[in-house]
């Protein structure tokens, strides 16, 4: 239950920094909105079930929508990540650690390149989606294209700041006796 707890805490606390902070930041030539509520999906537990990481994150994409006034793209595109995920993590977490059993996503669980590799492969599958939805009613090639890339960009440089400032506890269990 302290697990539940804790992620719950989280997830208010990124929605809250995002709704009443981040969205409240002038846009630089209206390309760039940087987006932090997403990283609660990224740092979710890897035994976590297929279904409660989709539920999970459409929960969250959802608040973020309903205080945003946007009709479901937050929560389209963080269920797109939450699906996209589990392949990522297996295709990128390294081999010799197998013996040993984090509990989520971090810098010790994963080493530093696969790490950053996962945070900005999707930082940007999640701007892309954002932005192309956002595209779709209005808007030129260009302008989606600067606001994909300059929105992963940004959100990249929170996800890593706010992993730096704020680290997360991460022990292990081995396998062995």
């Amino acid at each position: 239950m302290t697990g539940f707890i804790r992620y719950f805490f989280r997830a208010l606390l990124l929605v809250a920094v995002q709704v009443y902070l981040l969205n409240k930041v002038p846009h630089l030539h209206r390309l760039v909105l940087p987006s932090l509520y997403f990283v609660f999906v990224l740092w979710l537990p890897f035994s976590m079930s297929r279904t409660g990481l989709l539920f999970t994150s459409f929960l969250l994409g959802l608040s973020v929508d309903y205080f945003s006034l946007t009709p479901g793209l937050h929560a389209a595109a963080c269920v797109l990540i939450a699906y996209l995920r589990p392949y990522l993590i297996t295709i990128l977490m390294p081999r010799d650690t197998q013996e040993f059993q984090y509990p989520e996503p971090a810098v010790k669980a994963m080493q530093w390149a696969p790490y950053v590799v996962y945070i900005l492969i999707l930082s940007f599958v999640h701007h892309f989606y954002l932005t192309f939805l956002q595209w779709l009613s209005v808007g030129s090639f260009w302008s989606f294209l600067g606001k994909t890339l300059l929105g992963t960009l940004i959100s990249f440089l929170l996800i890593l700041t706010a992993d730096l400032l704020f680290p997360r506890q991460q022990s292990y269990r081995t396998n062995t006796a």
